[in-house]
């Protein structure tokens, strides 16, 4: 059985190959996004343009903030709900009305009559 769905499924290999490198990749980047090694180079980048007149102060504060909202992304993707009293930054979960089935619909009708 083994044997036969491998060779079912073998056209879709490069598509599960290319899928497997993309979450690789992906997982990389995001490593070097939030590594403090690589936050404190760009922070210490921004700092040397400064001094050197290659960027504003104004520009050197834009550029500060950005980096330092990578290191809160849940502040930085949720906006003004992430400092909610209970920390979090999605709404509560909403709550469901009890379903009733069939015989609770009709048992409640012969009660009522």
């Amino acid at each position: 059985m083994d044997i036969l769905w491998a060779l079912l499924t073998l056209p879709y290999a490069p598509v599960r190959g290319l899928t497997a490198m993309v979450k690789v990749v992906a997982r990389e980047a995001e490593s070097q996004q939030y590594d403090p090694v690589t936050i404190r180079r760009e922070l210490e980048e921004l700092d040397r343009a400064a001094a050197a007149g290659d960027i504003t102060p104004e520009e050197r504060d834009r550029g500060q903030q950005r980096v330092l909202d990578r290191l809160t992304p849940q502040a930085a993707r949720n906006g003004p709900t992430a400092s909610r009293a209970d920390g979090g930054g999605r709404p509560p979960p909403a709550r469901r009305r009890p379903t009733r089935r069939r015989g609770d619909q009709q048992r409640g009708a012969r009660e009522r009559t």
